[in-house]
């Protein structure tokens, strides 16, 4: 076998010799190697071992030995937060370039390349993938939202004085974007990266106070920092983020609000924004941190250009009209005509549902979020949030006044989800307020705010009879999986003091009855979605 000075070619010989199964240490089946334009990953069957290329990429370098394995120890250490099940350790490699051990107890000499050591799972069942075969369900998607929302929970802060995350840094990376892409792509899109460029300077001025009070709260992270959907798999039918991004560590520092928006724009990039809007809904759930979403956009327009800038790269690395070549292109267009429609402002409202308990406020409520594309406040959650219970606790039976569900707590529940939705509606977001509103006074607080930032109002009130009320409390408690902890009792009382809506709310209201299959609850959402798209 012939080798090379160049430390690329010579990696390379020592990767096709890794193809035997002399090489290593346990059985193999299925040899196979992927290669990206940064790693060689050899696959033997039940394990995946990942070889960083000898590279100097000015924002990436892996050209000696001890900066690979150092980077090897750093993934490990990064992707156990999330991926413990995949990432099991830094394999040595010794031998020779034509005779490569791996892992070899016995060897005498100095290894002559590391490697990521990881459990091998299916390709097929990343997520992009996953999702374009049909089989993501909504599950994968609430069981992604809580665990990112987790991982962020957990993640080191940064320090007052890093310079991560902070607003002139986040603007030069966005900028950055631009810049590359104004050399990489046909001069016919200038005009559109040029409004880019103005709407993102604009966005990041409006936007900079807030970047720096999220710095100074504590919001910028060690995250994940490449979250897309190719870089979470399904393992045991439970969504796994991997392959975070361990060579940079400003890619990964980064405000929680950018890495759930790159997620978001995925899944926006992919025709499903109703799943995009799940995910927020569900990961707002179990982080609270409604504080993100007036970023979201400013970022979701960053995590697009991101995806066209490195489309665009690999576009002009793979030669002139190439069939690679233009399918990048065809890539980077399709992310920077994205980016263009993130950008484009939505249209505020605000929503309120009203109805007992059992009455599928929660349901209708989920159905319109992915329909309209609106942040949801929920009274279940956020009253657990406020007395300092674990939003998704078990829920036990609610005491019918008194402690957490006294008057006083009711009245300071309404008022706080009043105080998250005025900066919401203030951003141009839709705000879903998703409680019973049984009585006037709090109907009448939200109807005040709407008409205070001149948005339009509704309140869609779900109806069901009383004996589907009843079956649906006693099912949710056995479940103890829904936020909601009102019982049977808790009904009669609200049976007994509900206040009906005024004439002036039944000019803005909208009655929806419950009491039927899933499939054409849906339908009817669908058609108040439909109504509001069309008035806006």
């Amino acid at each position: 076998m012939s080798t090379s000075n160049d430390p690329l070619a010579r990696q390379a010989a020592l990767v096709r010799s890794l193809l035997a199964a002399s090489a290593w240490p346990h059985p193999t089946t299925g040899l196979a190697l992927i290669e990206t334009h940064i790693s060689w990953i050899v696959l033997t069957g039940e394990y995946a071992y990942k070889l960083k290329k000898p590279l100097d990429l000015g924002f990436l370098d892996f050209s000696s030995l001890d900066t690979r394995l150092e980077c090897c120890e750093q993934e490990v250490r990064l992707n156990r937060r999330t991926a413990a099940s995949i990432y099991l350790g830094v394999s040595a490699i010794t031998g020779t370039l034509e005779h490569p051990r791996v892992d070899d107890p016995d060897a005498a000499a100095a290894p002559i390349e590391y490697a990521v050591r990881m459990r091998q799972f299916d390709p097929e069942l990343t997520l992009d993938r996953a999702l374009d075969a049909g089989l993501v369900r909504d599950n994968h998607i609430d069981a992604l939202a809580e665990g990112v929302a987790r991982f962020h929970g957990q993640a080191a802060k940064a320090t007052e004085h890093s310079p991560y995350g902070q607003p002139d840094l986040v603007l030069a990376q966005a900028l950055a974007n631009l810049d590359v892409l104004d050399t990489r792509l046909p001069p016919a899109h200038a005009p559109m990266l040029a409004a880019l460029r103005a709407w993102t300077l604009a966005a990041h001025e409006r936007l900079r106070p807030a970047m720096a009070a999220r710095h100074a709260t504590g919001y910028v992270r060690e995250c994940h920092g490449d979250l897309h959907l190719a870089n979470v798999a399904l393992i045991d039918d439970v969504p796994v983020p991997f392959d975070c991004i361990e060579f940079a560590p400003e890619l990964r520092w980064i405000d929680v609000a950018s890495e759930i928006a790159f997620t978001v724009m995925d899944l926006h990039d992919r025709a499903r924004p109703d799943l995009a809007w799940r995910l927020l809904d569900h990961y707002l759930e179990h982080s609270g941190d409604h504080g993100a979403m007036p970023l979201l956009a400013f970022h979701a327009v960053y995590r697009a250009l991101v995806r066209a800038k490195v489309a665009a790269i690999r576009a002009s690395q793979a030669g002139t009209d190439t069939p690679e070549a233009l399918d990048e292109l065809a890539s980077a267009l399709r992310h920077v005509t994205l980016a263009e429609r993130l950008a484009v402002p939505t249209q505020p409202r605000l929503v309120l549902t009203c109805g007992l308990s059992g009455s599928g406020k929660s349901t209708v409520a989920a159905q319109l979020l992915a329909s309209i594309g609106a942040i949801r406040l929920r009274s279940d959650v956020e009253r657990k949030r406020l007395f300092g219970r674990d939003p998704g606790s078990a829920a036990v039976a609610a005491p019918v006044t008194g402690g957490m569900y006294s008057n006083e707590a009711t009245r300071h529940t309404y008022a706080h989800l009043a105080d998250l939705a005025r900066p919401l509606l203030e951003a141009g977001l839709p705000v879903i307020v998703d409680a019973t509103f049984l009585q006037r006074a709090e109907r009448d607080r939200f109807a005040e705010l709407a008409r205070g930032l001149d948005v339009p109002f509704h309140i869609v009130r779900c109806e069901a009879p009383p004996a589907a009320l009843r079956a649906r409390i006693a099912d949710r408690l056995a479940d103890g999986r829904d936020p909601s902890e009102a019982d049977t009792r808790v009904l009669d009382h609200q049976l007994a003091n509900a206040e009906a809506l005024s004439e002036r709310e039944w000019a803005c209201a909208i009655v929806i009855d419950t009491d039927c299959p899933l499939p054409v609850l849906a339908e009817r959402t669908a058609g108040i979605a439909a109504a509001w798209h069309a008035s806006a």
